[in-house]
């Protein structure tokens, strides 16, 4: 029974899965800054979701997170070792998600709403909105990838 206490005060004492949380925060923290200082949020609720759950803005967390993730797993295994490989796939996959493909479903989301929006104003059909999903701009992937990597350079470097 120890061995497994053992094994999980080792998860999250693990500087890579601490580095990796503390970026997402990071990240997240100051999406939020930004939206409050400008005035974007009306509520404790909204401010809430926007901490902990809404995707998309300045700047990416999921950008942040995996180039955290890239990071410490170079400086702890090395460039050469599989899993900082594996781990630069996970990046390359999630940036072009964060970039292309939500972004394009969110675009063709809000085409839709407006779509069913007239066909339902002219009462040809009842039309219920469905979820725009935002994904990122270039330079909030950027500004992103940028915050993850010094935060992980943090975590290698400051033991």
């Amino acid at each position: 029974m120890s061995n497994a206490r053992e094994q999980i005060k080792l998860l999250f004492t693990n500087p890579i899965l601490l580095s990796c949380i503390f970026s997402w925060l990071s990240a997240q923290f100051l999406k939020t800054m930004i939206k409050l200082f400008s005035r974007k949020v009306h509520s404790f609720k909204e401010l809430f979701e926007l901490f902990f759950w809404r995707t998309g803005g300045m700047p990416s967390s999921h950008s942040a997170l995996v180039t955290t993730l890239c990071t410490t797993i170079g400086f702890r295994s090395g460039i050469n070792s599989d899993v900082f490989i594996l781990s630069i796939g996970f990046l390359l996959i999630t940036v072009r998600d964060a970039v292309g493909v939500r972004r394009a479903s969110g675009i063709q989301a809000m085409f839709l709403n407006k779509i069913g929006q007239k066909l339902s104003e002219k009462g040809i059909m009842d039309f219920k909105p469905i979820k725009e999903v935002q994904g990122h701009r270039p330079a909030e992937v950027a500004i992103g990838c940028l915050l993850g990597f010094f935060i992980g350079l943090a975590f290698s470097v400051l033991k």
